[in-house]
């Protein structure tokens, strides 16, 4: 049990690297935002790229903040009878929850949006391109500049939004995975674990 509460703590660590990356992500799309408005009512110029760049920082905060709004149990619940439930009946609903939908669900949406993200990473790749023909650094630079790009004018590269999804995904996957591990050690007296819910106001 033990090493199942330090991989969980772990898994933890990785979220709030990520969480805080997103929490980042939302103050610079604002800044952009802004900065994007300024320039185009006084100046009258205006980028796709800098219109794109904020859904695509808007794609990483909710995709990779996901599994931090997880692990601190703020997501919304759509349950009338979590609240009134106590002690271990809480821990139950949520293994349950874990268990039968969001950890089958994440992991199948991850192993899905995985070949979506390859589609658009490979799209300016030739059958002849690899590390032989172009040297690492040459295939590694055609790979991440050749792929699909968007198709409004002066559009960004897709891959880095696509990008989001699977790792996404896959965060949320081992939040989960961390937390049915505190659950089973609070269950089995191994770990301290706060219970309480809070609806979110209306």
């Amino acid at each position: 049990m033990n090493a199942l509460l330090a991989l969980a703590k772990g898994i933890d660590w990785l979220t709030d690297r990520f969480g805080s990356f997103a929490a980042w992500a939302v103050l610079l799309s604002c800044f952009i935002s802004a900065t994007n408005a300024l320039i185009r009512y006084s100046l009258d110029i205006s980028s796709n790229a800098f219109l794109e760049i904020q859904w695509y920082l808007f794609a990483a905060c909710v995709m990779l903040g996901a599994a931090q709004v997880l692990r601190l149990n703020e997501h919304v619940r759509v349950d009338i009878v979590y609240t009134r439930l106590r002690g271990h009946g809480k821990v139950f609903v949520d293994l349950f929850g874990l268990l039968v939908f969001l950890l089958p669900v994440m992991a199948y949406a991850g192993w899905l949006s995985w070949d979506f993200f390859m589609v658009k990473l490979t799209t300016g790749m030739r059958p002849e391109d690899s590390v032989a023909t172009l040297g690492l650094g040459g295939y590694l630079w055609k790979l991440l500049t050749s792929g699909e790009y968007s198709g409004n004018a002066g559009g960004l590269i897709l891959w880095p939004a696509t990008a989001t999804l699977p790792l996404g995904f896959a965060l949320m996957t081992l939040q989960g995975i961390s937390e049915v591990i505190k659950r089973v050690g609070y269950l089995a007296g191994r770990l301290e674990m706060d219970t309480h819910y809070e609806r979110p106001l209306q």
